[in-house]
């Protein structure tokens, strides 16, 4: 991946300070804030920016923005968030991947996991 070609997520945020929180402790940190919007990166290519977006959804429950987060330690990941894990904890799912997932403050599904060597 170079600086010119990647994806970056924009994800709403009802709260940014809240949003920010939640991420932070995926291992995400701000390096640029705007107010509104900000940028937040893990130092290891992954990035997001989080949008002031008050109101949306209407209904967390109607959010269908999903994320993935690939990750070595899956395990210390999950301890950063233990109980916030929807279902059980980090666990081989039948797709081939060991992961585990979360709820953001906003609703959007969040899994974090890797592909087993």
């Amino acid at each position: 991946m170079t600086a010119q070609h990647h994806v970056v997520a924009i994800v709403p945020a009802r709260d940014m300070d809240v949003s920010e929180a939640f991420y932070r402790r995926l291992g995400f940190t701000v390096v640029s804030d705007y107010g509104d919007y900000r940028l937040m990166e893990d130092g290891r290519g992954g990035r997001l920016h989080l949008n002031l977006t008050p109101g949306w959804p209407a209904r967390i429950e109607d959010n269908a923005l999903g994320l993935y987060i690939y990750v070595e330690d899956v395990d210390a990941a999950a301890e950063k968030v233990r109980e916030l894990i929807i279902g059980a904890g980090p666990e081989m799912k039948p797709w081939g991947m060991y992961e585990f997932a979360v709820s953001d403050p906003n609703g959007a599904l969040v899994r974090v996991g890797r592909q087993p060597d």
